[in-house]
């Protein structure tokens, strides 16, 4: 899917994400945060990781700003999960989508969490135009969800 990039969580990161989480666990979502589980490719047991759910036209989507973390890797190999919040779990399928289709969803994102995430995007400012998000597009794994069958 194009150029490959992981950015690893600073110190700092590692507190807001557990803060993020612990809130998320008790009921508290700060704008749509929630608790991702996806079960380890390697292992099978669910791993944890704080997102920020996009909503786009009621489509949800996870955007990885960080690129190819564990938690991209992870659902690539399962094609879904669950989100979390307090003891509510809503199951998902996912689809990865094509770089050509991410820049209104990119657009998206960093509309709403510029302040939290401009430091994993390389872009001047949060009002970039649509060739900038296509050239960075690459680097941000994007994941369309759809509540799994129940």
């Amino acid at each position: 899917m194009g150029e490959r990039r992981y950015v690893p969580p600073a110190t700092a990161d590692r507190l807001f994400n557990a803060l993020v989480a612990m809130l998320a666990r008790l009921g508290i979502s700060i704008m749509g945060s929630r608790v991702l589980a996806v079960r380890g490719r390697k292992s099978g047991q669910w791993r944890t990781v704080p997102v920020n759910l996009l909503d786009v036209g009621g489509v949800r989507y996870l955007v990885a700003p960080r690129g190819e973390t564990e938690w991209v890797r992870n659902l690539r190999t399962s094609g879904g999960g669950e989100l979390r919040l307090a003891s509510r779990r809503e199951a998902f399928t996912a689809t990865e989508l094509g770089d050509a289709d991410k820049v209104p969803i990119l657009r998206a994102y960093i509309a709403r969490w510029w302040f939290e995430v401009k430091r994993f995007f390389d872009l001047a400012d949060a009002n970039a135009p649509d060739e900038e998000l296509a050239r960075v597009a690459p680097q941000h794994p994007v994941f369309r969800l759809e509540r799994a069958p129940t």
